[in-house]
């Protein structure tokens, strides 16, 4: 059993109700009292923690009761070789929580001779040198306010060193090109939310190790890049706090509200901001003044509401006037259900575009799930040009531009074919390899192009071709089932990254008389050919489950201009 009283304090403040704890925080008192804290293996370096809470009062700022408990956990330590025993953290804050404060003054006592570890370099990563540069930047301004900082600190200009000791801290950017050789000790990363996939970390992490105490500590607020780095780290989060992971794994502290109702009462705020605990410090004031202000220009605003709720409030929010579906249920998607040899199934194409992206799948019906087979192709030249297509994956990655083409490409999700156009072929080549495992009972495309794929199909033997004339009124005719779908979590996609990037990149525009029509979000870069060829599909799904034509029904409206 073991303790520590800055732990010990925050938790009673919770417990005695002077202190709310969103439900992630809750888990984890759970976890630290009902493991961690009962176990005689590990033992809490009380020195270096209050020298550290010292260290940050004389140069930079009093810590909160939070970021005191964090201190603590960041110096409790394994007893069989006095490493870390959260060698990895995960904070995941509302905006203006002082993230970048605290890890200043961390990244400042680890590198000193207040530490005593010899040579322990900090690596602060962000996707941008500015921000990068922001704990340095504090650092210097602390020297220069206080001159004794100059016997054991100096500046290196876009470095900070430790005259004594060794260690240094060394802002650098997710896009440089030599990042392989580092030898830090802690590697902070530094707007997690932005990064696409786990690439940069994994090479900056592959430099820990060789001086001891090593760790990583990942810091940002709640982002609008769903199914990426930051959502694995969350699920990874979660099964450490529900016991599926050693607690060991990862150390994830994480503030947001658990509802979009808690909004609406200013106490839940700090559910996501632990600066806004009461009582409310100076800068606590401030920051709960300017959250007020902008709260109220949030209930005037649909998008300021999603920016709100997902930096703010630490709880993404998606504008349901922009998107079709949910992060949660875009990614429910994500089921692998086997289709029996001899399914009946519904063919679609989206054949837009012969010189960027095509989309075909076939529909099934199966236990009660609409399952879906999908494949995309594109031209090279177009993904060279238009999407980053020749880019490094370490280019690609944490990018808001370019989607990872050639990891979809790799899983064989992904054709990229060296020709100038897509040929029909391609595609009738695709379902002309499953028509002897399937029994694929149409093939149904929109009118564009349609004469060039009919040709082709022709040719091939398909005959049952459908050819929807008016593909805009069966977007809206069928955006309630659309939504009943993925609310029911009736869709299953596999684990097919490129059809959830297809349908996050869906525009939903509400006419203004109350139809909704799908559109794209970015007309280049931002494709939506899965997500339209799996409409075409839907729209003749009926005769997969009670052969009832749910086309004819809906002939007469298609017939009208909308």
């Amino acid at each position: 059993m073991i303790e520590n009283a800055h732990v010990t304090n925050y938790i009673n403040l919770y417990k005695s109700g002077k202190i709310k704890l969103n439900k992630r925080r809750q888990k984890l008192v759970w976890l630290l009292e009902s493991d961690v804290l009962k176990r005689d293996d590990l033992y809490f370096d009380e020195d270096r923690i209050e020298e550290l809470i010292n260290f940050s009062s004389d140069f930079f700022f009093e810590h909160t009761d939070f970021q005191k408990f964090t201190d603590a956990l960041l110096f409790l330590y394994k007893k069989e070789d006095d490493e870390p025993f959260f060698d990895r953290i995960l904070l995941v804050l509302g905006r203006g929580a002082g993230k970048n404060g605290w890890i200043t003054t961390v990244a400042l006592f680890l590198i000193s001779e207040l530490n005593g570890v010899r040579n322990y370099n900090v690596g602060i990563v962000a996707n941008s040198l500015d921000q990068a540069m922001t704990s340095v930047d504090e650092i210097n301004a602390a020297i220069i306010e206080y001159p004794e900082l100059n016997d054991s600190f100096y500046n290196l200009k876009r470095a900070i060193s430790s005259t004594l000791m060794g260690g240094k801290i060394t802002p650098r950017t997710s896009n440089v090109k030599t990042k392989d050789g580092a030898r830090d000790s802690l590697v902070v990363f530094d707007e997690v939310h932005a990064y696409e996939n786990d690439a940069i970390v994994n090479v900056f992490e592959s430099g820990l190790g060789k001086v001891p105490e090593s760790r990583s500590i990942m810091i940002g607020s709640m982002g609008f890049v769903r199914g990426a780095f930051m959502d694995q780290m969350l699920d990874t989060g979660d099964k450490v706090l529900n016991g599926d992971l050693p607690a060991s794994d990862l150390l994830p502290i994480v503030a947001q509200l658990d509802t979009p109702e808690q909004v609406n009462d200013f106490d839940n705020w700090e559910l996501a901001n632990p600066m806004l605990v009461k009582p409310l410090s100076k800068y606590g004031q401030m920051l709960f003044g300017k959250i007020k202000k902008q709260f109220r220009t949030m209930s005037e605003s649909d998008s300021a509401r999603a920016e709100f709720m997902t930096k703010r409030m630490n709880l993404p929010t998606v504008d349901v006037t922009k998107s079709v579906a949910s992060k949660e249920e875009i990614t429910a998607t994500n089921q692998e259900i086997e289709v029996p040899v001899g399914s009946m199934a519904i063919g679609a194409v989206d054949f837009s575009s012969i010189r960027d992206f095509t989309a075909v799948g076939l529909l099934f019906f199966v236990d009660g799930k609409y399952v879906w087979q999908t494949h995309s192709f594109a031209t090279k030249a177009f993904v060279s040009q238009y999407m980053g297509y020749n880019l490094s994956p370490e280019d690609v990655k944490g990018s808001n531009v370019f989607a990872p083409l050639k990891e979809w490409e790799a899983k064989g999700d992904l054709t990229i074919l060296d020709d100038p156009t897509i040929s029909p072929s391609v595609v009738t080549d695709w379902f002309d390899a499953r028509r002897d495992i399937y029994q694929i009972n149409e093939i149904v495309m929109d009118n564009f192009r349609a004469e060039l794929l009919r040709q082709s199909f022709l040719q091939s033997g398909f005959n049952n071709l459908n050819v929807i004339r008016n593909p805009k009124a069966i977007s809206g005719l069928l955006a309630p089932r659309i939504e009943e779908g993925f609310a029911n979590g009736s869709f299953a996609w596999g684990d097919v990254p490129i059809m959830r990037w297809y349908t996050w990149n869906v525009l939903v525009n509400v006419k203004a008389d109350g139809n909704r029509e799908y559109l794209k979000k970015e007309e280049r870069k931002r494709k939506t050919d899965g997500f339209m060829a799996f409409i075409y599909a839907l729209y003749r799904a009926d005769e997969l489950t009670n052969g009832v034509d749910v086309a004819a029904n809906l002939e007469a409206m298609l017939n009208i201009d909308f």
